[in-house]
Protein backbone atom coordinates (compact mmCIF):
# COMPACT_ATOMS: atom_id res chain seq x y z
CA UNK A 1 0.00 0.00 0.00
CA UNK A 2 0.95 3.33 -0.39
CA UNK A 3 -0.10 6.23 1.92
CA UNK A 4 0.41 10.16 1.64
CA UNK A 5 1.98 10.35 4.99
CA UNK A 6 2.68 13.63 6.88
CA UNK A 7 6.50 14.78 7.87
CA UNK A 8 7.92 17.51 9.27
CA UNK A 9 11.30 19.43 6.11
CA UNK A 10 13.96 19.38 8.11
CA UNK A 11 16.07 21.34 5.12
CA UNK A 12 15.56 22.25 1.97
CA UNK A 13 18.33 22.70 -1.58
CA UNK A 14 18.17 22.53 -4.95
CA UNK A 15 19.68 20.28 -6.65
CA UNK A 16 19.65 20.03 -10.70
CA UNK A 17 17.27 22.89 -10.54
CA UNK A 18 15.01 21.12 -8.72
CA UNK A 19 13.59 22.24 -5.30
CA UNK A 20 13.91 19.13 -2.84
CA UNK A 21 13.75 18.92 1.22
CA UNK A 22 15.06 16.33 3.66
CA UNK A 23 11.66 15.72 5.76
CA UNK A 24 11.18 13.42 8.55
CA UNK A 25 8.31 11.13 9.12
CA UNK A 26 8.13 10.05 13.04
CA UNK A 27 12.03 9.08 12.66
CA UNK A 28 12.27 7.80 9.27
CA UNK A 29 14.09 10.58 7.04
CA UNK A 30 13.67 10.80 3.62
CA UNK A 31 14.13 12.89 0.19
CA UNK A 32 11.21 14.69 -1.15
CA UNK A 33 10.30 17.06 -4.08
CA UNK A 34 9.11 20.47 -3.54
CA UNK A 35 7.95 21.31 -6.81
CA UNK A 36 3.98 21.28 -6.15
CA UNK A 37 4.54 23.36 -2.48
CA UNK A 38 7.03 26.24 -4.14
CA UNK A 39 6.70 28.16 -0.52
CA UNK A 40 6.96 25.53 1.95
CA UNK A 41 9.72 26.31 4.29
CA UNK A 42 11.79 24.68 7.00
CA UNK A 43 10.14 23.91 10.12
CA UNK A 44 6.76 23.25 8.26
CA UNK A 45 4.77 19.53 7.84
CA UNK A 46 3.63 18.64 4.48
CA UNK A 47 1.74 15.30 3.27
CA UNK A 48 3.93 13.93 1.13
CA UNK A 49 3.27 10.94 -1.56
CA UNK A 50 5.50 8.61 -3.57
CA UNK A 51 8.20 11.43 -2.82
CA UNK A 52 6.21 14.89 -3.44
CA UNK A 53 5.19 16.93 -0.83
CA UNK A 54 1.23 17.72 -2.31
CA UNK A 55 -0.41 19.77 0.44
CA UNK A 56 0.56 22.16 3.80
CA UNK A 57 -0.27 20.38 7.16
CA UNK A 58 -0.50 22.16 10.65
CA UNK A 59 1.63 20.44 13.06
CA UNK A 60 -0.80 19.02 15.16
CA UNK A 61 -3.12 16.93 12.04
CA UNK A 62 0.41 15.92 11.62
CA UNK A 63 1.02 14.57 15.11
CA UNK A 64 -1.85 12.96 15.42
CA UNK A 65 -1.59 11.42 11.86
CA UNK A 66 1.25 9.63 12.47
CA UNK A 67 0.42 8.87 16.00
CA UNK A 68 -2.69 7.06 14.55
CA UNK A 69 -0.64 5.41 11.78
CA UNK A 70 2.06 4.08 14.37
CA UNK A 71 -0.62 2.70 16.38
CA UNK A 72 -1.50 1.14 13.24
CA UNK A 73 1.82 -0.46 11.77
CA UNK A 74 1.32 1.54 8.67
CA UNK A 75 4.72 3.57 9.29
CA UNK A 76 6.33 -0.20 8.81
CA UNK A 77 4.67 -0.81 6.15
CA UNK A 78 5.77 2.41 4.22
CA UNK A 79 8.70 2.56 5.24
CA UNK A 80 10.23 -0.63 6.62
CA UNK A 81 12.88 -2.81 4.71
CA UNK A 82 11.17 -4.37 1.89
CA UNK A 83 13.37 -7.37 2.15
CA UNK A 84 12.59 -7.77 6.04
CA UNK A 85 8.46 -7.40 5.05
CA UNK A 86 9.10 -10.44 2.20
CA UNK A 87 10.75 -12.52 4.68
CA UNK A 88 8.03 -12.23 7.07
CA UNK A 89 4.91 -13.10 4.55
CA UNK A 90 7.11 -15.98 3.94
CA UNK A 91 6.90 -17.14 7.36
CA UNK A 92 10.84 -17.03 8.07
CA UNK A 93 11.94 -14.83 10.65
CA UNK A 94 14.21 -12.43 9.93
CA UNK A 95 16.18 -11.86 13.17
CA UNK A 96 16.25 -15.70 13.68
CA UNK A 97 18.14 -15.55 10.15
CA UNK A 98 20.29 -13.34 10.79
CA UNK A 99 21.54 -14.83 14.10
CA UNK A 100 21.75 -18.24 12.68
CA UNK A 101 24.65 -16.42 9.86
Amino acid sequence: MCLAVPGKVLDIEERDGTRMATVDFGGVVKEVCLEYLPDLQVGEYAIVHVGFALQRLDEESARQTLELFAELGMLQEEFGDPWETAAVEAGVDPVEEVRNQ
